[in-house]
């Protein structure tokens, strides 16, 4: 038989296990100063297309493209500076289509990040004095996930408004070109 107690000491060893088994994303809500400066030293190309990522970005781990929340932050910033007006949700207007593949200063997160922090001819004003540079940094992964060609396990929460494109983590760019055209 049954020691006494068994099945209330088996279903709270059970439930330990799983709540224990259970582990959050981890948030850092306010970058240390040092490393925040650290995150703005990016080495651009003379040509401004292209570069390095600073030091300290890789030892984040390619945090702003892979994890949710600073996806989703990058998506309230796209949101609260009227991206959309211009871009179009990334689908282009009088701003460049974002989803579409053809990235005229490169689709790597340096350029992405020095269009937004330094602005770029004809048009796409810079940003550098009305956003921190972690949130320059959470909106080059958002819009790097919105033209990315492979799908991602993170995403931004879904908003109410009718979708006109397929989800952020869903690849859009790559339903547009034959990935294996015939020669």
């Amino acid at each position: 038989m049954l020691l006494k107690g068994w099945p209330e000491t088996a279903i709270i060893l059970v439930l330990m296990m799983t709540l224990g088994g259970c582990e959050r994303e981890a948030r850092q809500l306010r970058l240390d100063p040092p490393i925040d400066a650290a995150l703005n030293d990016v080495a651009v190309m003379p040509n401004a297309i292209g570069g390095a990522p600073p030091d300290v970005y890789g030892a984040l781990a390619r945090t702003y493209e892979q994890n949710a929340y600073n996806l989703a932050q990058g998506k309230r910033l796209w949101s609260w500076f009227g991206c959309k007006a211009c871009h179009g949700d990334g689908l282009g207007g009088a701003g460049p289509s974002l989803i579409d593949g053809w990235w005229q200063y490169g689709p790597d997160a340096v350029s992405i990040f020095v269009s937004i922090r330094d602005g770029r001819p004809r048009g796409m004003p810079a940003f550098s004095e009305k956003l921190t540079t972690e949130q320059i940094w959470q909106l080059t992964g958002y819009v790097q996930v919105l033209g990315s060609y492979l799908a991602s396990a993170a995403a931004p929460g879904r908003d109410d408004a009718p979708q006109t494109r397929p989800a952020e983590n869903r690849a859009p760019a790559s339903i547009l070109f034959d990935q294996d055209p015939i020669r």
